[in-house]
C-alpha cells in the first residue's frame, strides 16, 4: 500500500472509531458500516439496482453490490440512518467527502451512504464526485422539507394558501364558463345578423349548414383549454404547499416549463427555416403566374409559337405549374420543421410506399391521358364516339375523359380504355367540308332506284338541321339476295341534336315511302307478300295520332 493510500486508510479508521463512539451513546442508533479500501474494491456491478428516496425525493441511484449488501439494502440502511437523524432534528450539514476511490455522504459528521465506481453511470459522463456532490444537496433539501413537515404553524399557513388557492380558481372557471357561453352567444348572433344583413343565404341554410357549429366548437376548444390551463398551475401550486408533495408540484412546474421552452426554442429555430420556405414558395408563385400568363395568351391564339397548339396550352400549363411546385417542395423540404425527425421520414417512407404500390394503374392513366392530349385525338366540345359510347366530349383530364350523351347522361371513360379504343371524331371537320352521318333503307328489286335516290333526297330536303353544303347524297351500299341496301349521306348542322334530327329525317322517309307505294324490306323477307307492305295515306293519322302529327316533328 502506498503512504498516501496508508494515511486515508488511518484517517478512515479514527473517523470511523469516533462515529462508532456516538452511535454507542445514542439509544436507537443502527450501526453501519464503513467505507474502507477493502469495501471499495469489494465494490462490483449488481444486475438490480435500487433507488434513494427520501421524503418523496430521490436522492440516488445504487448500481453496485459491496461487501456482499445488494443496492437494496444499501438504500434501506441509509433510509433509517436519516429517518433517526430526522427524529433527533439533526439535519444540518449534509457534506460529501472523498476517499480514495470513493465518496461518504455525511450528515452532521455522521456517515449515511457511501458511493463507489460501480455506482455512477460512466456513459453519461457521471463520476463519482458529480454524483456524490448531487446526492448531498437533493438530500439536504428532503431533509429540510423534512423538517418543515414538523412544523403545526407552516401546515396552517400553507393549508390556508391551498384552501384560498383552490378557491380562486373555483371562481376563475366560473367565469370563464359565463364567458364562453356570452361570446358563443354573441359570435352566433353576429354571424346571423351578417348573413341576414348582406343576403348570402337565409338563416335557415345558415342554420343548417356546419358553419354555427364550427364556430362553437372553436369557442368551446378555447374555454377548455383556459379551463385545463387554471386547474394544471392549480395543482401544481397547492401540490408545492406542502413539503412532502412539493416534488410532485415541482415536476409539474417543470414539465410545464420545459414544454413551453421547448415550444418557443423549436418556434424561434424554425424561424429562419420557414422565412426561407416563404420566400422559394414566393419565387415559385411568381413563375407559375408568369408561365399561367404565357399559356392562356397561347390560348386565347395571341401567341402562336411553333410547337405549341391553342388545344395542348391548357395540360402543358398545369404540367408545368404540377413541377414547378414539386421541385418547390423537393427544394423546401429539408428547412421544414421537424423533417429530420423520425417521425417526418418515416411519414415520407410510408407515403412513398403507398405511392409506388398503387402507382401501376396510376402511371397508365397518366401516360394515356398524356397521349390523348398531345396526339389531339380529342378536343374538349367536340362530338365523339369512343367504342359503344356517342356524345360530346365535356372534359378532358389527366385520368379519364367525360363524355355527355345524347340522351344527358354523362359517362367517364378512363384514358386507357379512351386509347386502347377506336374513337371516332365528328366535329374536327364539320366546319370544314362537312361529316356525313348515314341512314339506311332496304328496298325491293322491283323499285324503281331512281325513285329511290329521289325519295331518300325529298326526305333529306324536308328535314331542318341538315346542311346543304355539302349536298346529301345517296349510294346502294349492297345488292343483297333480296333487295337493294341504300344509305343517305347526310351532313347535320349540330352533331349535339344527331338523335332529333335523324327521328324526324326517319319520320320523313316512312311518309314518303307509303305515299308513293315503296315498300321499305327491313327487316328480311324470304318471299313477296300478297299485298305491299306500305300504310296507306288515309291510315297515316289513325288513332291515338292526330291531325296535329301531319308533318313530322322538326
Amino acid at each position: 500500500m502506498s503512504r498516501a493510500g496508508a494515511i486515508v486508510a488511518v484517517s478512515w479508521m479514527l473517523l470511523a472509531s469516533s462515529a462508532a463512539l456516538r452511535a454507542a451513546s445514542q439509544p436507537g442508533a443502527q450501526e453501519t458500516p464503513r467505507p474502507t479500501l477493502r469495501s471499495v474494491a469489494a465494490a462490483e456491478p449488481s444486475e438490480r439496482t435500487a433507488t434513494f428516496v427520501f421524503f418523496n425525493r430521490p436522492i440516488v441511484e445504487l448500481r453496485a453490490r459491496v461487501l456482499g449488501r445488494d443496492p437494496s439494502e444499501r438504500v434501506e440502511s441509509a433510509a433509517h440512518i436519516v429517518e433517526d437523524l430526522v427524529r433527533r432534528r439533526i439535519v444540518r450539514p449534509v457534506e460529501w467527502r472523498p476517499f480514495e476511490g470513493g465518496a461518504l455522504i455525511t450528515v452532521a459528521s455522521r456517515s449515511v451512504l457511501a458511493l463507489t465506481p460501480p455506482d455512477v453511470d460512466e456513459l453519461s459522463g457521471e463520476t463519482v464526485e458529480t454524483a456524490a456532490a448531487s446526492a448531498a444537496a437533493k438530500l439536504q433539501q428532503a431533509l429540510d422539507e423534512a423538517i418543515e413537515a414538523r412544523s403545526a404553524g407552516m401546515l396552517l399557513r400553507e393549508s390556508a394558501l391551498a384552501v384560498g388557492a383552490l378557491i380562486l380558481a373555483t371562481l376563475i372557471l366560473w367565469v370563464i364558463a359565463r364567458a364562453h357561453r356570452a361570446a358563443t352567444r354573441k359570435l352566433v348572433a353576429i354571424a346571423e345578423q351578417t348573413v341576414e344583413r348582406t343576403g348570402i343565404a337565409d338563416l335557415d341554410s345558415l342554420r343548417a349548414s356546419r358553419l354555427l357549429d364550427v364556430e362553437r366548437w372553436l369557442m368551446t376548444t378555447v374555454a377548455v383549454v383556459l379551463q385545463f390551463t387554471v386547474v394544471y398551475a392549480t395543482v401544481g401550486y397547492v401540490l408545492r404547499r406542502f413539503p412532502y408533495t412539493r416534488a410532485w408540484g415541482e415536476s409539474m412546474r417543470g414539465f410545464l416549463m420545459a414544454t413551453l421552452q421547448n415550444l418557443l426554442l423549436g418556434i424561434a429555430s424554425a424561424v429562419p427555416g420557414l422565412l426561407t420556405v416563404a420566400i422559394i414558395f414566393c419565387i415559385a408563385r411568381f413563375f407559375v403566374r408568369l408561365i399561367g400568363v404565357w399559356f392562356k395568351a397561347v390560348e386565347r391564339g395571341q401567341l402562336k409559337p411553333r410547337w405549341l397548339y391553342p388545344e395542348t396550352a391548357q395540360p402543358t400549363r398545369r404540367l408545368l405549374t404540377g413541377l414547378v411546385w414539386v421541385f418547390t417542395i423537393a427544394i423546401t423540404y429539408p428547412y421544414l420543421p421537424g423533417s429530420q425527425t423520425d417521425a417526418f421520414k418515416g411519414a415520407s417512407v410510408f407515403l412513398g410506399l403507398m405511392v409506388t404500390i398503387g402507382s401501376s394503374g396510376l402511371v397508365n392513366q397518366l401516360m394515356s391521358g398524356f397521349m390523348i392530349t398531345y396526339s389531339r385525338a380529342l378536343r374538349q366540345g367536340d362530338f365523339v364516339r369512343i367504342g359503344d359510347i356517342e356524345g360530346t366530349v365535356i372534359h378532358l383530364g389527366i385520368l379519364s375523359t367525360k363524355v355527355r350523351t345524347v340522351r344527358h347522361e354523362e359517362v367517364t371513360i378512363p384514358n386507357a380504355v379512351v386509347v386502347s379504343q377506336t374513337t371516332t371524331d365528328y366535329s374536327r371537320l364539320n366546319d370544314i367540308g362537312g361529316v356525313f352521318t348515314p341512314t339506311s333503307v332496304t328496298i325491293g328489286y322491283d323499285a324503281p332506284w331512281r325513285q329511290v335516290h329521289a325519295l331518300l333526297l325529298l326526305a333529306a330536303e324536308r328535314t331542318p338541321g341538315l346542311r346543304n353544303d355539302p349536298k346529301p347524297e345517296v349510294v346502294q351500299e349492297g345488292l343483297e339476295d333480296f333487295y337493294v341496301r341504300y344509305t343517305l349521306l347526310v351532313c347535320l348542322d349540330s352533331q349535339e341534336a344527331r338523335l332529333q334530327t335523324l327521328n324526324t329525317l326517319h319520320a320523313h322517309i316512312q311518309d314518303l315511302f307509303n305515299e308513293h307505294g315503296v315498300q321499305i324490306m327491313s327487316p328480311n323477307y324470304v318471299f313477296d307478300p300478297a299485298a305491299p307492305k306500305i300504310v296507306a295515306r288515309k291510315d297515316w293519322f289513325a288513332a291515338p295520332a292526330s291531325e296535329a302529327q301531319r308533318r313530322p316533328a322538326s
